[in-house]
C-alpha cells in the first residue's frame, strides 16, 4: 500500500484505525485476535525504547516507522476497548486534545509564561488540581506517579513534584552537599552493614543522582543510555582489537583489555 500525500493526517489515522478493526474481525488475524491488555504491554514497552533508540542514533527514517508503530500500540489498545464497550479511539483523541488546552491555560487562556520553567510550574499547579478534582482535597500530589514506571523515571517525577510544592534544596551545590554525605553514609554500610542496609544507602545515592540531574537540567535516562551506548562502543573495540590479535577475552588481562579501553577513549577525541 502506498502513501497518497494529498490524503491528511486525519485519513489517515483513520484508515490506520479501519485496518485494525479488520484485523481483530472475525476471519482476521488469528494472532491479532487472540491478544489482551495484558499480553499486548510487553510491545508498548517495547516500540517506545526503538523510539528512543531510533532518536539516539538520529535515525530519521527508521524513526518514522517505529513512531508509526508505536501509534499502533494505542490503536490497538483502543480497539480492544471498542470491542468491550469500555471506550473508543474517539474518545481517548478527545481526553488528549482537552488535556492540552487545559494544561496551556498560557497559550489558550488567560496565564503567561515567559519560560520553560513558568510552564512547569502552571503545568504541575493544573495537574494538582486535576487530581484534587478527581480523589478530593487529601489526595497526595504523588498519587499521580504510577508505581509501574521504571525506577529512575518514577524517581525524576516524584521529585519533580515535590519541588514544585517547595520541598527542594536551593541549588545544584546543596545536592552536591548531599550526595557527599550520602556517598559517606554507603561507604559506611559497605564496611559493616548488611546487604539490606547497603541496598538502602544504595538507593539513595542514585535518588540523590536523579535531582542533582534536574538542578542541571540533563534527563538522567537519556545520559545514562548514552553512557550504556558509550560502554558498548569502547568495549567492542576492545573486542575487535583483541580478535585481531589472534586473542580470546578469556586469554586477555585486565592491563591489555584497559590499555585498548584507552586507546578507544582517545580515538573518539580525535577529529
Amino acid at each position: 500500500m502506498t502513501s497518497n500525500l494529498s490524503t491528511s493526517a486525519g485519513e489517515k489515522f483513520q484508515l490506520l484505525v479501519n485496518l485494525m478493526a479488520r484485523l481483530r474481525a472475525p476471519g482476521g488475524c488469528p494472532w491479532d485476535r487472540e491478544q489482551t491488555f495484558d499480553t499486548i504491554k510487553p510491545y508498548l514497552l517495547e516500540e517506545t525504547y526503538e523510539v528512543m533508540d531510533a532518536i539516539d542514533s538520529r535515525d530519521w527514517a527508521e524513526l518514522t516507522g517505529e513512531l508509526g508503530d508505536l501509534m499502533l500500540q494505542a490503536v490497538f489498545f483502543s480497539q480492544m476497548a471498542t470491542e468491550q464497550k469500555l471506550f473508543r479511539v474517539e474518545d481517548a483523541l478527545d481526553a488528549i486534545n482537552e488535556k492540552l488546552v487545559r494544561r496551556h491555560p498560557h497559550v489558550f487562556g488567560e496565564e503567561t509564561a515567559q519560560t520553560g520553567d513558568d510552564v512547569r510550574k502552571i503545568w504541575s499547579e493544573v495537574k494538582a488540581q486535576e487530581n484534587r478534582d478527581k480523589n478530593g482535597a487529601s489526595a497526595s500530589m504523588l498519587d499521580k506517579v504510577p508505581r509501574a514506571l521504571p525506577a529512575l523515571v518514577e524517581a525524576q517525577q516524584i521529585t519533580s513534584r515535590a519541588a514544585t510544592a517547595g520541598f527542594d534544596w536551593k541549588d545544584a551545590s546543596e545536592v552536591l552537599e548531599k550526595l557527599r554525605e550520602e556517598l559517606a553514609e554507603f561507604d559506611a554500610a559497605r564496611e559493616s552493614g548488611s546487604a539490606e542496609q547497603l541496598e538502602d544507602e544504595l538507593g539513595d545515592l542514585i535518588f540523590v543522582l536523579v535531582n542533582l540531574a534536574r538542578f542541571v537540567k540533563i534527563d538522567p535516562e537519556q545520559a545514562l543510555r548514552k553512557t550504556n551506548a558509550k560502554f558498548r562502543r569502547r568495549f567492542g573495540f576492545v573486542e575487535r582489537t583483541l580478535a585481531e590479535r589472534g586473542v580470546s577475552l578469556a586469554d586477555s588481562n585486565i592491563d591489555e583489555m584497559e590499555s585498548l579501553w584507552q586507546q578507544a577513549k582517545l580515538g573518539e577525541k580525535t577529529p
